[in-house]
């Protein structure tokens, strides 16, 4: 409904607003992390908008909030101008799809989505003095030559390749929102999000918690793509949500990016392997070529998060995965769970890291 407001929902549900903080508007509200961010906000006392085109975001995602009186859902997509009179308090741009299947299926959207969206959310901002907090992604490292990646280093990026709709979307995305920033003094926040995992994840959302745990409940191969010695730090959902409250509410607004994600990393083969024996699953491990431009190693400094934000993960894989496993055996119908055998390979990793 391209360039249409649309109001799925006004009333209903018990009345918070003497609780509330202020309106926040929640760009990909109906997504993963927007849905569970949109939760927490409205349990943080603010009256909540939700913004969705509905390409990647799911209505059952939103359906523990959905007449919570504080709570609307609008349909739209950001791409499309947004009324002058649409006064917020804070926004929070979650707008694009994640996930290579679904950036790679239309990747000229994928890119308007990231600057012409930025572009009509910061006016927004611009008009009614809003906060404005971007979510980028560690995707603007690329295939890193420095590790693990702190907030200065510019990022080995391919800017034609078949990533590069999202890579080089969220890279654009940032300068506009600091240049907003240098130019009208809009209070902006930017994190880049590390590998991210937990329910609500889409069971062909194509990332590789989501792949490897499908595959496994179901019985299928599991496929590594390479030899599975690339590495990866998985954050759990609720982990990153707090580090997001965390930044928008510290009083100095930091001038660059910040890292957000677990410094915990695992092989992708460890990763591949601890599932198959969390979910005591039959599959086998196969592997495939590893795609064009796939980043050989991701694990974020968060040097900053820590000293000013007070901020780390707290959840452990073993912990998120069980979470992760339990919400997927439930979306494909139940009864392929089984009992983890053990999950000495997370937690002997967790129990090593600072």
């Amino acid at each position: 409904m391209s360039g249409v407001i649309k109001v799925l929902k006004l009333d209903g549900g018990p009345d918070r607003r003497g609780l509330d903080r202020g309106r926040a508007l929640v760009a990909g509200g109906a997504g993963f992390l927007g849905s569970h961010l949109s939760e927490r906000l409205l349990a943080d006392g603010y009256e909540v908008i939700a913004l969705d085109n509905f390409h990647t975001g799911k209505r059952y995602n939103l359906a523990g909030i959905a007449r919570d009186a504080s709570f609307t859902c609008i349909r739209h997509d950001i791409v499309d101008e947004l009324p002058a009179d649409f006064a917020v308090d804070e926004i929070y741009n979650l707008a694009c799809p994640a996930s290579p299947p679904h950036y790679q299926a239309d990747p000229i959207h994928t890119f308007k989505t990231s600057v012409l969206g930025s572009i009509n959310l910061l006016e927004l901002a611009r008009r009614h003095n809003a906060k404005i907090f971007q979510a980028s992604t560690s995707e603007v490292y690329g295939d890193p030559l420095v590790h693990p990646q702190p907030e200065g280093y510019f990022g080995n990026v391919n800017t034609h390749g078949p990533r590069s709709c999202y890579d080089e979307g969220k890279r654009s995305a940032e300068t506009l929102f600091f240049d907003y920033s240098r130019t009208y003094g809009i209070d902006v926040r930017v994190a880049r999000i590390f590998n991210t995992y937990g329910p609500r994840m889409q069971p062909d959302d194509g990332r590789v918690v989501s792949n490897f745990v499908v595959q496994a409940l179901r019985g299928d191969d599991i496929t590594v793509y390479g030899n599975g010695t690339q590495t990866r730090s998985f954050c759990y959902v609720d982990d990153l949500v707090e580090g997001f409250i965390r930044l928008m509410n510290t009083p100095a607004a930091p001038q660059h990016p910040v890292n957000l994600g677990n410094p915990v990393e695992f092989t992708i083969m460890e990763l591949a392997e601890l599932v198959v024996d969390y979910t005591n699953s039959p599959s086998r491990i196969v592997h495939r070529p590893l795609p064009v431009d796939d980043p050989r190693q991701r694990k974020p400094d968060i040097s900053y998060a820590r000293q000013y934000l007070g901020w780390e993960p707290k959840v452990a894989l073993s912990e998120g995965l069980a979470r992760t496993t339990a919400h997927f055996d439930a979306l494909l119908g139940g009864r392929r769970f089984v009992a983890p055998r053990s999950a000495g390979v997370s937690s002997a990793r967790e129990a090593a890291s600072p």
